[in-house]
């Protein structure tokens, strides 16, 4: 370990280490007794560390599951490791950190990997035995066709192993059931063990032909190759049936292992071994890096999942963008009516709150609150405004993959349009309605009770907490941000839902259709199957704008929550304990001057997260802002009010 970190200097330079390399190897042949003790524990390393758990399993999980991995990984990341070990993989990892050693490994020439193994190999060899078995880096041309070697016997043996951990994943019922049927019938992984045992057999066999050895090399490629492509067949199950990270974890595993088979097998048969051996070390350290990032893990495992969340949401967000005046009406209705239902939300938040309760359990009854007024706003057909951009966004991105000619750009700009046409129409009428609405419900609670529904302190309280000076627009950037989340709760529900057919156990399950009747059970799972995906996302809305303020306030963070609608309906409320004197506050005005900046916070960022989820996980790249950008100033110059009202005609 100290010798290879010298090697290394400062990692600013292949060539440095190279000479460092070369001036050690110089200074042990020039000590005889050094180089023999240099000889002996190398000798000593190669018999007792197991190599083939380097070459065989370095890199993959020791369990084909994603938590255990990302433990694994955090294990590693955080604990020291001891050089106390016969395992080659540890000890791997201690002497070659660092991703220059890949860098100095596949700089090494013939020349200095020849005088590496005059190096290490005995002057005086005490049996045949010894003659045969140099060590991987040691091994010369010459020796190739001197017979079968320690290193093309521990290769042998890794492919081994590695094949039979594709054998086992490729068995697993998951992965088989979810295979194509013709993947099935052509059983292409039922043969691989033989293929590598064959190969073996060529490899040691003293009589073996190049001929009958390239053609059972050719075959396992061929095998290799028919399993990989069996496994890709399940990504087509999942775009039908939905995706879990497990398996995909699963999939990648199976397809590095493939990989690392073929490695194994292009080491075997290269005629230059040493140089081999050193491009192998040089990939494992590669290998080596990405197993560290617990980032890398988590994105190669999760892109699917978010180009299915991604995909859904697009499906979703269709429904929100108005592109005709009858639909653009439809909207203002569908907010009114959200606008309206909301008015006796706000009010029994103050009830809530009135209660006193401690804060989890006030944040927990106004998460309820929140949920309930949420779905019931879904059941209703109507909507609210802040919850459309999560949506529209992944919608908007499906359509970047369309740009090219100037005609798509200028479509695009169209979409654009609508969309914004269709968000402000949807904050303007849960606004427009939400406020007038809690002044009536406010005056009805206050002719009934006798007083205000709310006291004028808890009123001027309300009126400062939304002045535009204070932190209202921090927090409406997090309430974008919980937005933002609800939609990815929403696609993962529904994705969920999907892969383990819930729906048709809801239909066939025996208890459920003894209670229900299988009319009425058939009838749930079809709604269920059409709604799931708004209920998670209003339900976990709910809780979110309910509990988050209270966890953080447990960690004595001080964050809250501003929703545009019920930041509007509060100042309704407000508006009515303090009468018409309420004009003459200035706190009134900075509130109300503060309300359009939530509401742009809220939908811009919870738009804009949703909108980068949708491109990476659409691989939407190269697309030309500018061209965009200019496109949009000059729809902007020549007709400012598309981006606000309908056009006359459906056309």
């Amino acid at each position: 370990m100290g010798l290879l970190a010298w090697v290394r200097g400062a990692q600013d330079s292949v060539p440095a280490a190279l000479d460092r390399l070369g001036l050690f190897i110089a200074a042990v042949q020039a000590r005889p007794p050094l180089r023999a003790r240099l000889q002996a524990c190398w000798a000593l390393l190669l018999e007792t560390v197991d190599v083939t758990t380097l070459l065989a399993d370095f890199g993959f999980a020791p369990r084909t599951a994603l938590l255990s991995e990302l433990g694994a990984r955090l294990r590693e990341r955080l604990l020291p490791h001891s050089p106390e070990t016969i395992d080659a993989a540890e000890l791997f990892t201690l002497a070659l950190p660092s991703a220059f050693d890949a860098q100095w490994l596949q700089a090494l020439d013939a020349e200095m990997l020849a005088r590496l193994q005059g190096l290490l190999k005995p002057i005086t060899e005490a049996t045949p035995e010894d003659a045969q078995t140099p060590s991987p880096q040691t091994e010369s041309p010459q020796d190739a066709a001197a017979g079968p070697t320690l290193w093309q016997r521990t290769l042998l043996d890794a492919m081994t192993y590695c094949a039979g951990q594709i054998l086992a994943t490729g068995f697993a019922p998951e992965l088989r059931l979810r295979m194509s049927a013709q993947a099935r019938g052509q059983q292409p992984f039922h043969a691989l063990i033989r293929d590598v045992e064959s190969l073996r057999v060529e490899v040691l066999h003293p009589l073996r032909t190049p001929e009958r050895l390239q053609a059972t090399a050719q075959q396992l490629r061929a095998r290799l190759e028919a399993c990989r492509a069996a496994a890709a067949t399940v990504y087509a199950h999942f775009e039908d049936e939905g995706i879990s990270v497990g398996l995909v974890f699963r999939l990648r595993q199976l397809r590095e292992r493939i990989v690392r088979v073929r490695a194994l097998l292009d080491c075997v048969l290269a005629p230059q071994r040493a140089q081999a051996a050193a491009r192998l070390l040089a990939q494992l350290v590669q290998v080596q890096q990405q197993r560290r990032s617990l980032r890398a893990l988590l994105a190669t495992n999760a892109s699917l999942l978010s180009a299915r969340i991604a995909e859904r949401s697009a499906e979703t967000g269709e429904h929100y963008i108005t592109r005709t005046a009858h639909e653009y009406r439809a909207m203002l209705r569908m907010a009114a009516g959200g606008g309206a239902l909301m008015a006796p939300t706000t009010l029994l938040k103050f009830g809530i709150y009135a209660l006193a309760l401690p804060p989890f359990w006030g944040g927990f009854w106004a998460g309820m609150n929140y949920a309930l007024s949420f779905v019931l706003i879904q059941l209703l057909h109507c909507t609210v405004a802040t919850k459309q951009p999560a949506m529209t966004a992944p919608a908007m991105a499906a359509k970047l993959h369309e740009l090219g000619a100037g005609e798509a750009v200028e479509s695009f700009v169209d979409e654009v349009t609508h969309l914004v046409r269709s968000q402000v129409a949807a904050v303007l009428g849960n606004v427009l309605v939400v406020f007038p609405a809690v002044l009536a419900l406010a005056a009805l609670l206050a002719w009934v009770t006798g007083a205000p529904a709310i006291s004028a302190a808890q009123a001027g309280h309300v009126l400062q907490s939304l002045h535009l000076l204070g932190p209202s627009l921090p927090f409406a950037a997090l309430t974008g941000v919980l937005l933002f989340a609800s939609s990815i709760v929403a696609g993962w529900a529904e994705n969920a839902f999907v892969l383990y057919r819930l729906d048709s156990a809801l239909r066939f399950h025996p208890g459920i259709t003894a209670y229900l009747g299988s009319a009425r059970a058939a009838r749930w799972a079809q709604f269920l199957r059409h709604n799931v995906s708004g209920l998670a996302a209003n339900v976990s809305l709910g809780f979110m704008l309910g509990l988050v303020p209270a966890l953080a306030g447990f960690f004595g963070l001080g964050l809250d929550v501003r929703h545009v609608t019920l930041s509007t309906g509060q100042v309704a409320a407000a508006c009515a304990a303090l009468g018409w004197q309420v004009l003459q506050q200035s706190a009134f005005w900075w509130a109300l001057a503060s309300l359009p900046l939530i509401g742009a916070l809220n939908v811009g960022v919870s738009f804009y997260l949703a909108l980068r989820v949708a491109l990476r996980a659409r691989n939407v790249t190269g697309v030309e802002r500018a061209r965009i950008y200019a496109a949009l100033r000059a729809r902007w110059r020549r007709a400012p009010l598309s981006f606000f009202l309908p056009p006359r005609s459906a056309a």
